[in-house]
């Protein structure tokens, strides 16, 4: 294993190259374009024996040191990635049973917890942690097979959406970069996952979310994933939020690989594959809150999808939600930023790290985070009228009694009255913006989280699906369908009919 220098003088990427002093690794000679290559792919070739795992790994790990520019990873585990992939390849060999994910490669965000790798969620505080365990959704990827690569990059403990993060870095500037150009955020606060899949590094991994965390770096980087109905997966062995709204969630270049992922993780009924749903009984809303803020670029690829949906026999209906973001206000904030301190200081007690919120706080890196910390959580206030104060306690107590709970009759009632599958919207207003310490500002954060947000606090499922590149920008623009509590795998069977309909995105240019 290595960890990628600390220093902030690499200047350029072959200095980052240099200072992390990398050993060889085995040729990757019979891999297939991994451009195009899925994780399920993978594992049906690895099976065959059409190629080893040591060679599929070898090559993604070669990939994450040429983009080490985007500051996808924290912590690269190339030793232990290799020997656990020669140790697949003799397992195969000596006649033992293929698995879902058999010698796959895949990423981790570095706030879920994989035994031997450090555990950092992105603050120097942790950067010493090692836990001894996987955390429940790690321990379930393993057991199929699969080849944690590496610990990616994110914003600083999961609080922004921008991945504009000053304390790790492998190139030459702060904050994970965009797949499709190095410029602009990856998004957040997955940022890390989100910019190794829509680069190719991987076909799939994992993050979290809770407003929108594994949505938005996929939209801006051109992959699919889901944040599944709260509670659907496992939280234990995660950096927090909050309880209420956290949950990890799948990534990946496919939405084949999402539904694999997300069969892998949940298991019991769905542990069978699905198929495609037919789209010509689909009946989804369109909400015109969720058109609001949208670029150019963005709005032409929400009329496109619609129309495309419309033609493949789905049928679109305009829907009202009234009050859906007052309500949605009055959850949000008093949750995340309430929660966040108890649930921050249980965490680090259980975890063995033998640091406290107060040395957590102390030593965060990135000013935006630092602020809400020392501002907000530590204090557990809220922001109160005339540029005041106030203590969170009360207004969490309302979300919790009565918003929350009006919020998801709101959706119910959506669902039922105009008999939905799912609500569709574009998964952020905007592609992505250019990279740099405003891109963590609050007005950018409030804008990303705008069409996100809302299901997460109901605790729906939301699934993201690539649609197009920007006609300007060329940028990875995505659509975002939301459905009722426990309807993900029906959410999945839509998107992969969908995927068809739209097409996967290209691998992009080499940034």
């Amino acid at each position: 294993m290595y960890r990628f220098c600390k220093s902030p003088l690499a200047a350029n990427i072959l200095a980052a190259t240099a200072c992390i002093a990398l050993s060889a690794s085995a040729g990757a000679q019979g891999v297939p374009d991994m451009n195009t290559l899925t994780a399920g792919q993978a594992a049906t070739d690895l099976c065959a024996g059409k190629y080893t795992s040591e060679a599929l790994v070898s090559a993604a790990l070669e990939r994450a040191k040429a983009h080490a520019h985007l500051n996808a990873f924290i912590t690269l585990d190339e030793a232990g990635a290799l020997k656990a992939a020669r140790a697949a390849d003799k397992a195969r060999k000596g006649g033992a049973a293929c698995k879902p994910l058999g010698g796959v490669p895949v990423v981790v965000k570095d706030n879920i917890e994989v035994a031997g790798l450090p555990s950092t969620a992105g603050t120097p505080a942790l950067k010493d942690f090692v836990p001894k365990a996987d955390a429940p959704v790690t321990a379930k990827l393993r057991r199929a097979g699969a080849i944690i690569i590496g610990k990616t990059n994110m914003h600083e403990l999961a609080f922004g959406v921008s991945g504009y993060n000053t304390a790790f870095k492998t190139g030459a500037e702060f904050g994970v970069r965009n797949a499709w150009d190095r410029s602009r955020i990856a998004g957040g606060s997955s940022s890390g996952s989100g910019a190794a899949i829509g680069a190719r590094i991987v076909a799939a991994g994992l993050g979290t979310d809770t407003g929108g965390s594994v949505r938005i770096p996929c939209a801006l980087n051109g992959c699919a994933s889901l944040r599944p109905t709260g509670g659907r997966y496992p939280q234990g062995g995660i950096a927090p939020i909050s309880h209420t709204r956290d949950t990890p969630g799948p990534m990946a270049s496919s939405m084949a690989d999402v539904e694999l992922l997300d069969r892998v993780i949940a298991g019991g009924k769905a542990s069978k594959a699905i198929p495609a749903a037919d789209l010509k009984k689909i009946r989804v809303g369109v909400v015109a809150a969720n058109q609001a803020n949208l670029d150019a670029d963005t709005k032409a690829a929400m009329e496109m999808a619609v129309a495309k949906m419309k033609a493949a026999g789905v049928t679109v209906v305009d829907v009202e939600m009234p009050k859906l973001g007052e309500l949605n206000g009055a959850v949000g904030f008093p949750l995340a930023l309430y929660e966040a301190h108890d649930d921050m200081v249980a965490y680090l007690k259980k975890s063995g790290s033998g640091v406290t919120i107060a040395d957590l706080a102390k030593g965060i890196s990135s000013p935006d985070v630092k602020g809400t910390y020392d501002g907000l959580v530590i204090p557990r206030k809220l922001p109160g009228p005339n540029n005041t104060l106030v203590d969170a306690r009360p207004a969490y107590d309302a979300a919790m009694k009565q918003s929350r709970p009006a919020l998801q009759s709101l959706y119910r009632k959506t669902f039922a009255d105009h008999k939905l599958d799912a609500i569709v919207f574009p998964t952020v207003p905007k592609v992505a913006i250019a990279s740099n310490p405003e891109s963590s500002s609050l007005a950018n954060f409030g804008l990303y989280i705008q069409n996100t947000d809302p299901g997460s606090n109901a605790g729906i499922p939301g699934l993201q699906i690539p649609v197009t590149l920007g006609a300007s920008s060329r940028l990875p623009v995505g659509l975002e369908l939301d459905g009722p509590a426990g309807s993900d795998r029906r959410l999945i069977a839509i998107g992969l009919a969908l995927e068809q309909v739209f097409g996967r995105l290209p691998a992009p240019p080499k940034n």
